[in-house]
């Protein structure tokens, strides 16, 4: 590897046993084996080679999903909802340290600069690679109406549903839970059927 995938790898493994806010360049170049200077050199600076390292392994975290479901496709739309997010599960479990690094630099991405500008480049390429997940065809089909409303809902129940995780995994809804809630608000919006009484 050279200095750059040093640097990365380094990076990666402060954010998993440090979180974000606490990693300093120096924790960085004595993980990577990689002198201070660098990171400047690299990347410019620590919170740019901390966010690269940060969507790097977030894709790493998808392209895991994805070829786990592979072979999914002859499965009903419903066996197919419940997999996926048990398996999402699973892994999200598996990446625990990596998700809340995720959302220590979410909260504040407002003060890390560049880090805005990186979730708004990645947000489409999310909730299409979500879309395309759960629908079961290429992301090259998913058009920009579709990213943004399937996508955008999958993405907003991944989010929220993260965060119940880690307030209270216990008590947190599960896959079939889930895909009941969506058929419920289906009916709700589509046939005016209330879930309630």
């Amino acid at each position: 590897m050279g200095n750059r995938e040093d640097l990365l790898a380094g990076a990666r493994r402060c954010l998993l046993e440090k979180g974000y806010s606490r990693t300093t360049a120096r924790d960085i170049a004595t993980a990577s084996g990689v002198s201070l200077a660098a990171i400047g050199y690299h990347f410019g600076s620590k919170d740019a080679l901390l966010n690269e390292a940060m969507f790097q392994a977030i894709g790493e975290w998808g392209d895991q999903i994805e070829a786990a479901f592979a072979e999914a496709d002859s499965q009903s739309p419903a066996e197919r909802f419940e997999k996926i997010w048990t398996n999402i599960a699973r892994t999200f479990d598996e990446n625990r340290t990596l998700w809340l690094a995720s959302f220590e630099l979410v909260m504040q991405a407002d003060h890390i600069p560049g880090a805005k500008e990186a979730f708004q480049q990645a947000m489409p390429m999310a909730r299409t690679g979500l879309a395309s997940l759960f629908l079961g065809v290429e992301e090259s089909a998913i058009e920009p109406d579709v990213q943004m409303s399937v996508g955008g809902v999958l993405y907003s129940l991944m989010a929220g549903w993260f965060i119940q995780r880690f307030a209270d995994v216990a008590n947190v809804p599960g896959s079939a839970d889930m895909a009941r809630g969506i058929r419920m608000l289906a009916d709700w919006l589509t046939e005016g059927t209330s879930p309630v009484g």
